[in-house]
């Protein structure tokens, strides 16, 4: 299947416009949209979110990971080929987290170029046609671009940030909860907020943290929603 991960959002002709030249160039392909609303212009906290939402597809998948604020400029356009899936967007860091947490991992620069290819549209004229490429068997002009420095080298593993807000309010971060101790307080936004398995632990109204379906260290208020109630955004920090 193709897997949609931008900022383009859902309004607007931009995911139509990607969506057609996928349904064009492989009509049996199946179109996923994973986020529509990744942190916009923002590849870093992208990067966190799509390593751990890009888990648990079927082998073969194809990711369309396009956050790019620098399209247009000389980033170049890149295929990362990571334990089965196949990943493909601007070089800026959105790939990075899933390649360093892959077991096996390989980048290419993509050299092959559209006859027509807008400056600031890439992910309709440049990487969904590389996605149909790929999902056909057809061979994309690539270099390999291993050993290359990675934009993302200097980001820690974990993000102690938030990098996303739900449609509920809840406020994802960039920490895996796994290493995050289970009865540790997170302090963000002047408060100390503590633990819960699920939203029924705690009272109507309560702030916590729980992991969520994905492993993410997660924040909400049973009922309400946390983003507003707490103050928080993409990029507030927090501490353990």
């Amino acid at each position: 299947m193709f897997v949609l991960f931008t900022d383009f959002g859902l309004e607007g002709p931009y995911s139509g416009q990607v969506k057609a030249v996928l349904h064009q160039g492989a009509p049996a392909r199946p179109v996923i949209d994973l986020f529509a609303d990744a942190p916009a212009f923002d590849p870093r906290a992208s990067a966190y979110l799509l390593a751990a939402y890009s888990t648990g597809f079927p082998a073969g998948s194809i990711f369309l990971a396009v956050v790019d604020p620098g399209v247009g400029s000389d980033r170049a356009p890149v295929i990362l080929e990571a334990d089965g899936h196949s990943f493909i967007g601007p070089d800026n860091g959105i790939l990075d987290l899933v390649a360093r947490r892959a077991e096996m991992s390989r980048y290419r620069e993509i050299l092959w170029r559209p006859e027509r290819l807008s400056a600031s549209f890439h992910g309709r004229d440049l990487f969904a046609p590389v996605a149909v490429m790929l999902a056909r068997g057809d061979p994309v002009n690539t270099q390999d671009l291993d050993g290359t420095a990675r934009p993302g080298a200097t980001w820690p593993n974990d993000l102690a940030e938030i990098v996303y807000i739900d449609c509920y309010g809840n406020a994802m971060t960039g920490l895996r909860a796994s290493e995050v101790p289970a009865q540790a307080r997170l302090t963000l936004a002047g408060m100390q907020i503590a633990a819960a398995r699920t939203f029924s632990d705690v009272p109507a109204g309560k702030a916590f943290w729980y992991e969520n379906a994905n492993g993410l260290v997660e924040i909400a208020v049973n009922g309400g929603h946390a983003a507003e109630r707490l103050g928080l955004a993409v990029g507030t920090a927090l501490s353990y």
